[in-house]
């Protein structure tokens, strides 16, 4: 447990910082690009995380999730297979990548060479999941912390110089939006690879067990598909979203170019400022995925139902006081940092997506280092219907338009949480009552 909360101090510490910092991002993008660059940057930032997200093939949580279960005899050979694992599928996503990116219709109102920025981000991609998986299972988030905040200055760094002094065009602008975040993915990818190196040379020189190709393929893979399919299932959702917003609002009577620029104001203004708060619950993402992982081999079921319960608390003690910071002072910090008074509403109206958002994220790390992977599949099906439904059949109507987004956003997102917390109960042995009883599952 001490471990636990040591890692998990410096993780939010470092994720604050990153949060400032990507908060300062935002900013400048909100402010050189302006309502319609914004509304074209979100829309199809989506798309591009879903390639990023494919690259890594998951294997932060696969590899995470193995190393914290397996003895340090086991991770030479481990990691030797997982190399090669991951080379072999770098290569066959590139070439099918070279492909089809080309011919993707989302790119071409874009600057053309935007496709091979995305591109050439998918080898770096696959590598830096590697460390970052082996980092996560050895509980180093030290590394982990520093690489999350070095992404975030350096696409600081880089938005700053360049837009401060040169001037683009709107299509150069935005491809040059992309080539920052780029860059600071290249910048991340050369420090963990550095480390990473430096930490598997330590390992060579320790006696070390065998482990088949077979075996830590069987592992990874039980781990990674269904692990994949969940984000890409997520990754393809957000990625439709801004399309299905604006096709509902558009339905209600608001022009094209209107509604670009609304949702622009909510997932570039108002996500942007509601969830400042959710690096802490990634901070639990991390280090709970191997932390419940090695837990639950070892059948540990007091410790997984203690921790849980000590995630909600936190949860609680941040989340509350932030989603009321930011209704009551909405319009101010729209104002102030990115000149928006329309954008008030939205942070007022997403005050309860928000909360629930730092809840879920947690419950499906939770979700994943039970093997419950699955189950958080089915969970997000459910809760994406309820969302996509309720966005459309509110948002189309002249009454509502955005205000019935947001209420369907807010209904899907109560969904998957409740989803998710009972089903953990349930798993650990967590009744209605709170009464603890121990009881071990099926296998």
């Amino acid at each position: 447990m001490n471990t636990f909360l040591k890692g998990m101090a410096i993780l939010v510490v470092a994720n604050f910082l990153g949060e400032v910092v990507e908060f300062l991002v935002n900013m400048i993008l909100a402010r050189e690009l302006g309502g319609s660059g914004m509304g074209h940057y979100m829309t199809i930032v989506p798309t591009i995380f879903l390639i990023m997200m494919l690259a890594s093939f998951e294997l932060p949580v696969s590899i995470s999730k193995m190393v914290a279960e397996k003895d340090d005899s086991y991770h030479r050979s481990m990691i030797r297979h997982a190399i090669r694992l991951a080379i072999v599928f770098t290569a066959i996503l590139f070439i099918a990548a070279a492909v089809a990116l080309p011919v993707i219709p989302v790119f071409k109102d874009y600057h053309p060479l935007l496709k091979w920025v995305v591109l050439a981000l998918i080898p770096v991609m696959t590598i830096s999941a590697i460390a970052r998986g082996f980092f996560m299972g050895k509980q180093q988030m030290g590394k982990i912390a520093v690489s999350h905040f070095l992404r975030r200055i350096v696409q600081l760094g880089l938005l700053t110089f360049l837009f401060q002094f040169f001037e683009f065009g709107s299509e150069t602008a935005l491809l040059v939006a992309f080539c920052t975040l780029a860059g600071s993915e290249l910048v991340v990818f050369l420090y963990l690879l550095h480390l990473f190196i430096l930490s598997y040379q330590r390992i060579k020189r320790v006696p070390g067990k065998h482990l088949s190709g077979r075996e830590v393929r069987k592992n990874l893979v039980a781990v990674s598909v269904p692990t994949t399919g969940l984000r890409i299932f997520h990754s393809l959702t957000h990625a439709v979203q801004p399309f299905l917003i604006k096709a509902a609002v558009v339905s209600a009577g608001l022009s094209p170019e209107m509604a670009t620029e609304q949702f622009g104001m909510l997932a570039g203004v108002a996500m942007t400022i509601g969830f400042f708060p959710a690096f802490i619950a990634h901070s639990f993402l991390i280090i709970l995925i191997p932390t419940v992982s090695k837990a639950y081999a070892e059948k540990e079921f007091h410790k997984l139902q203690k921790l849980l319960q000590q995630v909600m608390l936190l949860t609680v003690i941040y989340g509350l006081p932030s989603v009321t910071a930011f209704y009551f002072l909405a319009e101010p910090l729209t104002s102030k940092f990115f000149h928006s008074h329309e954008a008030a509403v939205y942070v007022q109206l997403l005050a309860p997506y928000f909360l629930f958002h730092y809840f879920t994220i947690p419950m499906q790390a939770y979700l994943i280092g039970l093997g419950l992977i699955k189950d958080a599949f089915i969970h997000s099906v459910y809760a994406t219907a309820v969302t996509f439904s309720l966005i459309y059949l509110l948002g189309s109507r002249p009454e509502w338009h955005m205000e019935g987004v947001i209420l369907g956003m807010n209904t899907g997102s109560l969904v998957i949480l409740f989803l998710h917390y009972l089903t953990i109960c349930k798993k650990i042995g967590i009744t209605w009552r709170a009464k603890s009883t121990i009881r071990y599952p099926r296998y």
